[in-house]
């Protein structure tokens, strides 16, 4: 309702612009108990029943930061409202309006837990899953260095590149999977990725169908191999490291900003004055705490 009491409200504008495309992205949805209730990443993620699934055996669910609800489930899937409405435009020549709420966002986002639950992927309690830490060959090892491998090899032939790797012996492990056997197996596993570097076991495993990577961190992410072949990660004029726009496309790819990110209210006086503003309205919007300036001071 903010926009409706600024007299903005995609009724009023759609019109004035009956080809405009108004997108709203907010939590719990424009209607409903919760409508106007404050909440975060992690309520939207609860009431979509996606975090009911997330997190290991015997502990509480855990939210993944805020990626999922916030990101995943909001900014993306309203981007991609927007994006379908500018194309269904194109024949109809009407503009419409974008309810992106992160709870249904995210919910629909789970799409596949909900279709998969009868095929045997989720019908264990939480955390004793093929996909959410349940299984030996689909988890996280710590290092002897004190880093991290991770392993997905569900398909029988990387799971047995995967054993070929750790040095075991197929014929004396039980079945792949043998539900009652994986917390001995997860055991069995650590014990041996203990007894390596995170770099010995990349040795190992590299050029493989094992699917066993190294758990990279922020410091090392850019200076892989595979990430540096692939341009990633760039570098902004302060050396800052960001991950380069994606997905690529071939004709029109993104063109990365290599300066720093703006500071909030650096240039609310420049682009006023390109909007037809004075310097004298622009003051007095200051001067009533309406705007806010944030010049960089120059380091000398």
């Amino acid at each position: 309702g903010v926009m409706e009491k600024l007299g903005l409200g995609p009724e009023v504008l759609l019109q004035e612009n009956p080809k405009l495309i108004y997108a709203r992205l907010t939590g719990f949805g424009q209607t409903g108990k919760y409508a106007k209730t404050a909440g975060h990443d992690i309520n939207y993620l609860a009431l979509s029943g996606v975090l009911s699934k997330l997190g290991r055996k015997d502990e509480n669910p855990y939210a993944p930061v805020n990626l999922l609800a916030d990101f995943a489930g909001g900014g993306v899937m309203c981007a991609m409202g927007i994006i379908t409405a500018l194309y269904e435009r194109t024949k109809s020549g009407k503009g419409q309006i974008v309810d992106a709420s992160m709870v249904k966002g995210v919910a629909y986002l789970s799409s596949f837990l909900w279709k998969s639950q009868n095929l045997g992927l989720w019908n264990r309690p939480r955390g004793e899953n093929l996909l959410d830490s349940g299984a030996p060959f689909y988890e996280t090892y710590k290092t002897s260095d004190g880093k991290f491998m991770a392993v997905g090899a569900i398909e029988p032939q990387f799971y047995n590149q995967l054993i070929t790797g750790l040095g075991l012996d197929a014929d004396k492990l039980p079945s792949q999977l043998s539900f009652s056997d994986w917390p001995k197996m997860k055991k069995k596993f650590a014990a041996v990725f203990a007894q390596k570097t995170q770099a010995e076991w990349c040795s190992i495993f590299d050029d493989t169908d094992a699917c066993v990577t190294p758990v990279l961190s922020f410091d090392d992410v850019a200076s892989h191999q595979h990430n540096k072949q692939r341009s990633s990660f760039i570098k902004n004029d302060q050396e800052e490291i960001s991950p380069r726009p994606a997905p690529l496309l071939s004709r029109t790819p993104a063109v990365p900003s290599f300066k720093r990110d703006p500071f909030i209210g650096e240039h609310t006086e420049e682009i006023l004055l390109e909007y037809g503003f004075t310097k004298q309205e622009i003051t007095k919007l200051h001067s009533d705490k309406v705007i806010e300036f944030s010049k960089p001071k120059a380091n000398l």
